[in-house]
């Protein structure tokens, strides 16, 4: 996708946490092109049972593509796994000029439903990792002829619509966004800091265990972050103190064909920034409770929600409900908006506008229309989560059971 140029990164050494797999390996295929030293700092020795790759076969892949690998075993969570991996890597190559802070933890649940040990994991991973690793690496980033720090990390957005399904989880990336602020100016002149984030969502490993079978055709491919990180890190290092979002850099670059990055070209990608919009409709919705839909000789076309609904209601069966055992309350807005439940739980089930007849499991908020997409298949509920069009209150396994639940309704629909 980007016009071929002299190999820029030839030579150079990336330290790159968690690059055995997904957006760490992409960025580090697309150095390795250039000749460039690749030190993988990352977690996976042994096969994983259900993630793809190791330390060892993503270094078989860079050495192909025509860079040098050193694979570390790396927890970040282990300051001495950190300092052993940096100073191997001095030795190896004779210095680092690059670090990419990749490594993270997800968990996107709420306050009520996140483990103390997952707020642990995210916060030591994320924010202390980051930090660490940045620090170790100092050191010799600022001998460095044109060094580079870059975070996958977001911009510093207060807005609320961010927090507010997953506090834990934004609070640890945004301790790594808060490292770049820092030490942007901190070490300003000597080393250039800066945040890299997706528009949309990215196909990885750890987005198909997040959104299940098929979340990847309302995806990105992880070209798009490895092109545009290798536009930030050939840049000098007074470009520094950015916050920068993958699209916006590469028609900044001259980039104007989006599709080629796009795992099904035909489909929407699902925005995960710049959704001030959605924030503003949601506040003015939230003003006023509207009413349910009235019985009247309007078409089912006119009425898509209650449609679907008749639909689910048709296909229940005791396979269903012995299978999920979870009752689904929907607050929906706009258009028949109001009460609406799916009961998975009461012998022979049922669904229907209004309160279910037992107490909900699960309790869902969003806009009527993105509830009939969700329902018809054209989006993913785990990517309506991530982006603020589905917020979730309750029992976060049985939602997660709706995924699979949507497929079966789907081929109904």
């Amino acid at each position: 996708p980007l016009p071929s140029t002299f190999r820029k990164l030839a030579g150079c050494t990336l330290f790159i946490t968690g690059a055995s797999r997904g957006i760490g390996k992409a960025i580090a295929l697309k150095a390795a092109k250039d000749g460039a030293n690749i030190v993988i700092a990352a977690k996976t020795a042994e096969p994983h049972r259900t993630l793809p790759g190791t330390i060892y076969t993503a270094a078989a892949e860079i050495e192909a593509a025509g860079g040098k690998a050193l694979p570390c075993i790396v927890n970040v969570r282990e300051e001495e796994q950190i300092i052993n991996a940096v100073e191997k890597a001095v030795k190896t190559f004779g210095g680092i000029d690059i670090l990419v802070n990749n490594a993270s933890a997800i968990s996107l649940t709420g306050t009520l439903e996140t483990e103390t040990k997952k707020v642990n994991l995210m916060m030591e991973v994320n924010v202390r990792g980051t930090y660490l690793t940045s620090k170790t690496c100092l050191p010799y980033l600022k001998k460095s002829r044109n060094p580079h720090i870059l975070n996958l990390s977001p911009p510093l957005n207060l807005n609320p619509m961010w927090f507010k399904n997953h506090c834990a989880y934004t609070i640890s990336k945004y301790g790594m966004s808060m490292c770049v602020l820092g030490m942007a100016e901190e070490f300003k002149g000597e080393v250039a800091v800066n945040a890299l984030w997706p528009k949309t969502a990215i196909h990885t490993a750890a987005m198909d265990m997040l959104g299940g079978s098929g979340v990847e055709k309302q995806c990105r491919k992880t070209d798009i972050l490895a092109d545009a990180a290798y536009c930030i890190l050939t840049k000098p290092k007074s470009f520094t103190g950015n916050f920068i979002i993958d699209e916006d850099l590469l028609r900044e670059e001259g980039v104007k064909d989006f599709d080629v990055y796009a795992i099904a070209p035909e489909k929407n990608n699902v925005i995960l920034v710049g959704a001030s919009q959605t924030f503003k409709e949601e506040k003015k919705l939230s003003g006023s409770q509207p009413e349910g839909p009235k019985v009247n000789t309007e078409s089912t076309s006119a009425k898509p929600v209650a449609e679907t609904f008749r639909v689910i209601q048709g296909a229940m069966s005791e396979e269903y409900v012995k299978t999920t055992q979870g009752v689904f309350q929907f607050e929906l807005s706009g258009n028949e908006g109001g009460t609406w439940y799916i009961d998975l739980k009461t012998k022979g089930g049922s669904a229907g506008f209004g309160k279910p007849p037992v107490t909900a499991d699960v309790f869902m908020s969003m806009s009527s229309d993105d509830f009939v997409k969700m329902f018809t298949g054209k989006l993913k509920p785990t990517l309506a989560f991530m982006s603020g069009k589905l917020r979730i209150k309750g029992n976060m396994a049985l939602a997660l059971k709706l995924e699979k639940m949507l497929t079966r309704f789907n081929s109904k629909l």
